[in-house]
């Protein structure tokens, strides 16, 4: 029985997230899995990947083979180096939190309503021209 370290997708139509799980070679993409192992969220801003590297270095010393996406997940967290025997890579970096805008009162604009509406409305317009023809004809 080959195993394969892959990708589970679940979530929504846009809005997909995924799990890292171990599964037979011949199941299908969400199919049945041995074990879940980690977490994989590409939508987020910085993207979140959550893996437990006990198993992942059990399940690849016992001869599991990643997928490509996998493999790129596990060589980002270091797994696929310490597996390798290679030095570990640069820690992920977290981009830095954005400053919040300031607030519009915060800048000292002022919300002074002006009143009724430039333009009139159609409806009316409509309505004072009938009743304006219906005076004149009663006349």
């Amino acid at each position: 029985m080959a195993v394969k370290i892959k990708l589970k997708r679940l979530g929504k139509i846009r809005s997909p997230h995924y799990r890292i799980v171990v599964a037979d070679s011949r199941t299908r993409r969400d199919g049945r899995a041995i074990e879940e192992i980690g977490k994989y969220h590409p939508t987020y801003n910085p993207s979140v990947i959550e893996v437990d590297a006990d198993r992942v270095a059990y399940w690849l010393s016992v001869g599991a083979q990643p997928t490509e996406p996998v493999l790129a997940i596990l060589k980002k967290t270091g797994d696929w180096q310490k597996f390798k025997g290679e030095p570990a890579p640069a820690p992920l970096l977290q981009q830095p939190e954005k400053p919040a805008r300031p607030s519009f009162e915060a800048i000292g604009g002022e919300d002074e309503g002006k009143g009724e509406a430039i333009t009139q409305k159609k409806k009316a317009e409509k309505k004072d021209e009938a009743s304006a023809e219906s005076a004149s004809t009663e006349a």
